[in-house]
C-alpha cells in the first residue's frame, strides 16, 4: 500500500465514515447520512426527525429485556486511537421502566443514560461486560434534559471506555466504572457509539436527542493538556 493517496481535502474527522450531527435538515436533504447505521432493520414509524424540529426522536415500539434486544438504536463507529461521543437528550417523554441514553454497542456493552423507576428519574451507568449486566451506579435526576459522554481509549490495545454525565453541558462528572471492551463475533466487528431508548414495562415512551458530537480524542484529556 502507498503511504500517501491523492484524495481531495476534507474537514471531516474521517470523511464518509463518522460525523457529528445536529439532526437539523434542510429541504431535500436525506434524513440520515450514511455515517449512521441502525442496529436492526428500523421500525420506520418509531423514529423521526420531524416530530420535534432539530431533534432525533426515538420511540419504543415494544417491551424489551435489555439494551441488546431493543430496535431503532442508531449507531456510528468508534475510531482510534481515542474517540469521544457527546449527546444531549430530553427525557420528558419517557415512561415508567424506560431507559434512554448513549451506549457502546457490542455483546459486552456499556451505557450511560436516564432511567425511570417508581416515577423517579435517575442517571445510571450499566456495565454489560459480564453475562448479567450490572447497574454500577445511579444518581437521582431532577431535570428533563441530560448531557452524556462516552470516552474510548484504544491506544496500545487498552480498549477501555469511561462514561460521564452533565446537567449543564459544561461540568462533567464520571459515573460508574471502566468498561473493558472485548471483541466478539456474535455482534459487530467493533464497538459502536449508540443512541437508544427502550421500554421494560410499557411501549410508547420516547426520548429526543438534540445532537451527536464525535471527536477523535478525549475532550477531558485535551483540557488536562
Amino acid at each position: 500500500m502507498p503511504e500517501n493517496l491523492n484524495l481531495p481535502a476534507s474537514e471531516g474527522l474521517i470523511p464518509g465514515i463518522v460525523a457529528s450531527d445536529d439532526f437539523s435538515r434542510k429541504s431535500g436533504e436525506r434524513d440520515l447520512p450514511l455515517v449512521w447505521q441502525w442496529n436492526h432493520n428500523p421500525q420506520q414509524d418509531y423514529w423521526s426527525l420531524k416530530d420535534k424540529e432539530g431533534y432525533l426522536r426515538l420511540t419504543t415500539d415494544r417491551v424489551d429485556t435489555s439494551f441488546l434486544n431493543t430496535r431503532n438504536t442508531l449507531t456510528q463507529r468508534t475510531v482510534g486511537p481515542e474517540s469521544t461521543a457527546i449527546t444531549k437528550v430530553d427525557i420528558a417523554g419517557m415512561k415508567e421502566g424506560d431507559y434512554a441514553g448513549l451506549g457502546l454497542l457490542q455483546k459486552n456493552f456499556g451505557f450511560v443514560g436516564a432511567k425511570i423507576e417508581n416515577n423517579l428519574k435517575h442517571v445510571v451507568m450499566i456495565n454489560g461486560a459480564s453475562e448479567k449486566p450490572l447497574e454500577v451506579e445511579r444518581i437521582p435526576l431532577e431535570q428533563e434534559v441530560l448531557y452524556l459522554k462516552a470516552v474510548c481509549d484504544f491506544r496500545n490495545r487498552k480498549d477501555t471506555a469511561e462514561f460521564y454525565y452533565s446537567l449543564d453541558g459544561r461540568n462533567w462528572k464520571s459515573i460508574g466504572n471502566e468498561l473493558k471492551m472485548s471483541y466478539t463475533l456474535p455482534h459487530f466487528m467493533g464497538y459502536r457509539f449508540a443512541l437508544f431508548t427502550y421500554a421494560t414495562q410499557e411501549a410508547g415512551g420516547f426520548a429526543d436527542f438534540d445532537y451527536f458530537k464525535i471527536e477523535d480524542a478525549s475532550t477531558l484529556n485535551r483540557k488536562e493538556k
